[in-house]
């Protein structure tokens, strides 16, 4: 059979297809969506739930005159590969290569680049606002998952909708999921509009009787006759009072029911939300079976789903996870909130073993943060992991409600450093800088699995406002203490030592950078450069004891951290010294003052000089310079 997936270059080329080839088209896409990801990982489940919407958006609109948002955007890998970006495709999430969420300097058609979820509908309106300003004709469509519906940003985009505009489509993407299975009332009530069994039955017999006949000039009168019905069995008044006019639920999969609610919607003279219902993993059975697992992978076996790589160690997530619960199986005041990533954090567990203390709040970070805040207020101690990367959404919330009234919240940042092939919106790389300043925070990073457990106890046994960060990926593979033991206060420690009488250059490392500072000191110890090792354990508090002795007879300092090296670990430590009065270099190394892009690990790390030989040769002339 000839390829209709080999004939689409552009938008354009979808206007010359009939329905039968729109639908192989949908099953090429879907081969080559799971031919791509079994290679570079990404989001796989989501991007096979709407292939078909994305048909049907490129072939009803104009994606580079029209202004079409994917919230999220992690779901916009049909939409990529038909806007002009099939050939490329193969280079997802590679480094130089193209993105795995929408990016506005990739493609005209990407309307709004986008990596947190919630702001396709403020985005959207503001657009709508613009184009009604400046006289233009073009359609904004917002495609909203039904997990960020109930955002806060999203919400607040609904409550100004009606003053804003007249004009505006939304599509609502209803797999009863985000990332985990969707939390909370909005969700229940989308679940039940979707369920309901006498609007579907005489949903499904209309729409079968007008396509037995062929009669395409019912759909006006059709979706009149709907939009009159529904109300009779469904509680669509939630939106219809936001403004928007409701129509569905449609089945995301029925190429021909989407192009004619889409036509619909091209003429509505109100602004009109379309809400579809799409399986999350469609037409890849271990997706459509575990959904969760599916929605981010590594590489893996297209055939059977199996991983290409499997590894022993346990992740820094799966180390929390576990430390964490045996603490909670000790202290009945611990709870533990996520935000949609019970899974992804490794609260699974915890869930399970301990529901009564188990919190998903959806898509809400700044309300898990005043959330965790209210119950510190009534006596528990509340541990809150969320990636990096998504904090940043509630920092106002951790100066104002946690830090300000010194509550026992502990955040645990998973994910805090590079993490490689998402990019740069989940790069969890700035919330050193953003918390840094915070008066009575307390900052920590572990160099391996047994300082995460002894941190994790230290912060419950504290009783203030305490932030653990830890990176993506797999830890050094230190056992987990059965009876950890709390951390000294602010103390770091020392991994190696110079010997005596010696001007040494000092290493000072944080978390997971420990491992380059040994390799950049055996590069330098090559030299017959002295060396000593410092795994720093806090931010705040710095030893700052520990550093002014060592400053005495140091002839260098070099920093390292898995974070923006502006602002950081690297700061704090440079001002310290400032204040003791060391005259030599400080060599502040982390990432760079700009938007790290994607690519593997282990090339961003050598793109930004973070490798032994280019330390060890920064060192070298560092030392040189303060000689001449």
């Amino acid at each position: 059979m000839e390829s209709v997936l080999n004939s689409v270059d552009s938008p354009k080329d979808l206007e010359k297809l009939d329905l039968k080839s729109l639908e192989q088209l949908a099953q090429e896409l879907r081969g080559l969506i799971i031919e791509t990801v079994s290679r570079t990982g990404g989001h796989l489940a989501a991007n096979l739930g709407v292939v078909e919407l994305a048909i049907a958006l490129v072939r009803t609109f104009e994606p580079e005159r029209d202004r079409i948002l994917w919230d999220v955007s992690h779901q916009g890998y049909a939409f990529k590969i038909l806007t002009g970006r099939r050939e490329r495709f193969p280079t997802l999430r590679r480094q130089n290569g193209i993105s795995g969420f929408l990016r506005r300097e990739e493609s005209p058609c990407d309307a709004f680049g986008a990596g947190h979820a919630g702001t396709a509908l403020s985005a959207a309106l503001g657009m709508a606002a613009a184009r009604d300003r400046l006289g233009g004709d073009e359609h904004i469509v917002a495609v909203v998952g039904d997990g960020a519906i109930g955002n806060g940003i999203s919400l607040e985009a609904l409550n100004n909708l009606q003053q804003t505009t007249s004009r505006l489509i939304v599509v609502l993407n209803d797999n009863e999921m985000s990332i985990a299975e969707n939390v909370g009332a909005l969700s229940r009530h989308l679940g039940g509009m979707l369920a309901n069994p006498r609007y579907n039955r005489w949903k499904g017999s209309v729409e079968s009787f007008a396509s037995k006949l062929g009669l395409g000039w019912l759909r006006s009168a059709y979706y009149k006759v709907e939009e009159a019905t529904k109300s009779l069995f469904l509680r669509s008044a939630f939106f219809e009072e936001m403004g928007l006019r409701y129509v569905g639920p449609i089945d995301g999969h029925n190429l021909p029911a989407l192009l004619d609610a889409f036509a619909i919607a091209r003429r509505a003279a109100r602004p009109i939300l379309l809400h579809v219902a799409t399986r999350k993993g469609r037409g890849f059975a271990p997706a459509e079976k575990e959904p969760e697992k599916w929605h981010g992978t590594s590489p893996f076996h297209p055939e059977t789903g199996a991983p290409l790589v499997v590894d022993a160690r346990p992740t820094w997530s799966q180390s929390f996870a576990v430390a964490l619960e045996s603490l909670a199986e000790q202290d009945k005041r611990i709870v533990a909130i996520t935000a949609a990533m019970a899974a992804g954090t490794g609260l699974s567990g915890f869930a399970r073993r301990f529901p009564d203390r188990f919190f998903d709040v959806g898509i809400s970070e700044e309300h898990a943060v005043v959330f965790a805040a209210g119950m510190a207020c009534q006596g528990f101690t509340t541990v809150f992991a969320v990636y990096s990367t998504f904090l940043q959404r509630a920092v106002d919330c951790v100066v104002h409600d946690v830090c300000l009234q010194q509550l026992p919240v502990v955040l645990c940042l998973d994910r805090a450093g590079i993490v490689g092939d998402d990019g740069p919106t989940h790069h969890g790389i700035f919330d050193l800088a953003l918390l840094r300043s915070v008066p009575g925070l307390t900052i920590m990073q572990p160099a391996d699995e047994d300082e995460l457990a002894r941190m994790l106890v230290s912060a419950v046994r504290l009783q203030r406002p305490v932030v653990i960060r830890y990176p993506r990926g797999r830890g050094p593979g230190v056992a987990l203490p059965s009876d950890p033991q709390p951390l000294e206060f602010g103390r770091a420690e020392v991994r190696r030592q110079p010997a005596a009488g010696t001007a040494p250059v000092w290493i000072w490392a944080l978390g997971d950078m420990v491992s380059l500072a040994e390799k950049t000191a055996d590069r330098l110890a090559c030299q017959d450069i002295p060396c000593g090792i410092v795994n720093a354990r806090f931010v705040r508090p710095l030893d700052t004891e520990l550093l002014a002795r060592q400053a005495r007879d140091a002839r260098l300092f070099l920093t390292l951290e898995n974070a923006a090296a502006k602002g950081g670990f690297g700061s704090e430590t440079e001002e310290a010294l400032v204040e003791h009065r060391f005259e030599g270099p400080v060599l502040r190394r982390g990432w760079p003052d700009e938007f790290v892009p994607q690519g593997q690990t282990e090339f961003l790390f050598e793109r930004c000089g973070l490798t032994p030989d280019a330390l060890a040769r920064d060192a070298l002339a560092a030392l040189r310079c303060r000689q001449e």
